[in-house]
């Protein structure tokens, strides 16, 4: 995103995405209305960053004598930023796998939330995998989560030792949509990953409040947390 906050490498970067062909420096720079030389510059920085890839070649497939000339084009990288961070796609990939992965005579809904459940699983499992905690009391459960959460978006906040709130909801905008449905998938998910992680002594418990994530990682027989985000 540094990069591209440059107007003429994003003005080449835009180009080079809507021509679909290999581009020179000289034809970017015709685009952006500077010389080769500082297109080249630019170009090269759009490499660096992983935007355009670069090799040299007769553009149009025409034989020229002499050195091949360097050409650009884009690389597949898919760039998102949202603060705070929201991750439709895990919704997506979730109900995608159901349809794919419905059993006969199961209803739409029981099958997004098997698959949620199972996502959340397979994740799990392979953070057990990766970190090799041992057994996992509560404690420890919420220790080995907290990360794992942070990588969602979900904004961990360890408010006791067996309590973890999760101050942003990934998903958000969906949730406005259908709550019931989004936060049923959201809890199965979240239950998921405990049971994936081999946790022990805290549940995933729907525990609505304005502002954050209508699930808490806590002990199921404690109180639910309502202090309000940001409080000491």
């Amino acid at each position: 995103m540094a990069v591209l906050a440059d107007e003429q490498r994003r003005r080449m970067y835009a180009f080079a995405r809507r021509v679909r062909h290999p581009v020179t420096r000289e034809e970017a720079a015709a685009e952006a209305g500077i010389s080769a030389k500082l297109a080249a510059f630019h170009l090269d920085k759009l490499v660096e960053a992983g935007l355009l890839r670069a090799w040299y070649d007769n553009p149009g497939g025409v034989r020229k004598v002499g050195r091949k000339p360097k050409v650009y084009e884009p690389t597949p990288a898919d760039i998102r930023v949202s603060i705070p961070e929201r991750r439709p796609d895990v919704i997506a990939e979730i109900l995608l796998d159901a349809v794919l992965a419905q059993r006969p005579g199961e209803g739409a809904r029981a099958a997004a939330l098997r698959t949620a459940r199972q996502c959340g699983q397979d994740i799990g499992a392979a953070e057990r995998t990766r970190i090799r905690p041992g057994r996992l009391g509560p404690e420890r459960s919420l220790s080995a989560t907290e990360p794992l959460l942070a990588q969602y978006g979900f904004e961990p906040e360890r408010r006791s030792p067996t309590s973890l709130a999760l101050l942003n909801c990934p998903f958000h905008h969906l949730a406005a949509r259908s709550p019931e449905l989004v936060c049923g998938l959201n809890h199965a998910f979240l239950g998921g990953i405990l049971d994936g992680l081999e946790a022990t002594g805290v549940d995933a418990v729907l525990a609505p409040c304005a502002g954050r994530c209508c699930v808490e990682l806590r002990d199921p027989a404690a109180a639910p947390d309502t202090e309000p985000p940001g409080a000491a």
